[in-house]
């Protein structure tokens, strides 16, 4: 069975948010998730990490520079987040349905390498193998395929997306192995990549939230093709059978 922890995220020794995570990974887990909640722009602004063990769970204790220290300051909240969600504990509607970041890039890819990646994820999804209970996020980069698993799919994307900093990963699709919310477009969109697939469905309100955010959507990905939603042009096609 997968093991499930609490993991408190704090800045300058105050707690911003306690999540149930698997506890692997917990540095990208803790770049990825301060990027996908606006508390960070680069990697740079944390300018300290440390994953402590506690009595009650883990702490990810990070200390953040000046200017994003004040930011954060102003709009500081705190989360109890389940697994199932990655939008639980916000206390605002308007937190909880701000309009994702817009993404600009004219980064294409062959729909076949979308297909060769997804069978990579599933390769590589070494914990899911022995528990067959976690998620996946990958973030596929050139001929790079980098995997993180957690119990929570919004914590799996985080994770992927704090490896993909810390290497230096620019444009790239993510690719996920659960179905698509609004909270997974909007983490995408804060990181910057032009394109989500998923093995799943999407939301109607995630591919609303992709098509404004100019975020190409794929979902229902399978062994015999895939399902575009939004902004297909990314997309490279060697043949209609690529394409439901």
């Amino acid at each position: 069975m997968p093991e499930e922890i609490a993991i408190a995220l704090t800045y300058d020794r105050v707690s911003f948010a306690v999540m149930m995570a698997t506890p692997q990974n917990l540095e990208d887990f803790a770049r990825g998730f301060s990027l996908s909640e606006g508390i960070i722009e680069r990697p740079e602004d944390i300018t300290a990490l440390e994953i402590v063990d506690v009595e009650a769970g883990i702490e990810c204790r990070m200390s953040l520079a000046p200017a994003r220290r004040a930011r954060l300051d102003a709009r500081r909240r705190k989360i109890a987040g389940p697994v199932g969600c990655g939008l639980c504990g916000i206390d605002s509607l308007n937190e909880a349905v701000r309009p994702a970041k817009p993404v600009v890039s004219n980064f294409q890819i062959s729909a076949r390498d979308i297909s060769d990646a997804f069978a990579q994820l599933s390769s590589a999804q070494s914990l899911n193998r022995e528990t067959r209970a976690v998620h996946a996020a990958g973030f596929l980069s050139g001929a790079a395929l980098l995997v993180r698993e957690d119990i929570g799919r919004h914590n799996a994307l985080d994770k992927v997306i704090g490896a993909a900093l810390t290497q230096n990963a620019a444009r790239g699709a993510i690719l996920l192995t659960s179905r698509v919310s609004i909270e997974l477009v909007q983490k995408t969109a804060a990181f910057g990549a032009p394109i989500l697939a998923a093995i799943s469905v999407p939301t109607a309100r995630a591919v609303r939230e992709a098509d404004a955010a100019g975020i190409t959507l794929i979902a229902v990905a399978r062994d015999d093709g895939f399902e575009i939603f939004t902004h297909p042009a990314r997309i490279i096609l060697s043949s209609q059978s690529d394409v439901a």
